[in-house]
């Protein structure tokens, strides 16, 4: 077992499945030593778990728990990349969070804290990230969070 998977044991984290994509594109691109993954949501066992407007639906601790969820769901996907090696990642570099919010809502940062908290967490200091969290009218399905990320490998 490797360090971070031995790490996501210590947290008491299980990765889900991959998602497959449900459209014409693919879960992660591979170039170079850079793995872009495709826009992922909170998707546990059941299907989406987090539907809904934040601000109005969902408040910010289900939005903060949310984006973490969506988290192990990126790390799933890497996790894949790196054909099962997630000691292979040399350094989470940036997340693109995307909360479906109501116009007044403000709060979108601590909201993809979830997620960013998450790599950090799991990671050590090679999960400290570059981030954009923006607000979104609506996405996918009406989940309540959408993260995409960028990790290095080696």
């Amino acid at each position: 077992m490797g360090q971070v998977e031995q790490r996501l044991k210590e947290l008491g984290l299980t990765l889900p499945v991959p998602a497959v994509p449900v459209a014409n594109y693919v879960p992660y691109v591979i170039t170079g030593n850079l793995v872009f993954i495709s826009g992922q949501g909170p998707a546990g066992p059941k299907g989406l778990e987090y539907i809904g407007k934040l601000g109005a639906e969902q408040d910010i601790e289900a939005g903060r728990a949310a984006a973490r969820l969506t988290g192990l769901n990126l790390i799933a996907q890497v996790k894949a990349a790196c054909e099962g090696d997630l000691d292979r990642v040399t350094r989470v570099v940036k997340l693109l969070g995307l909360v479906n919010s109501t116009p007044e809502f403000d709060q979108q940062p601590a909201v993809i804290n979830g997620a960013s908290d998450l790599m950090v967490e799991v990671f050590g200091e090679i999960g400290r990230h570059a981030r954009s969290a923006v607000s979104a009218a609506s996405l996918p399905f009406g989940m309540s969070v959408e993260i995409e990320a960028i990790f290095e490998i080696e």
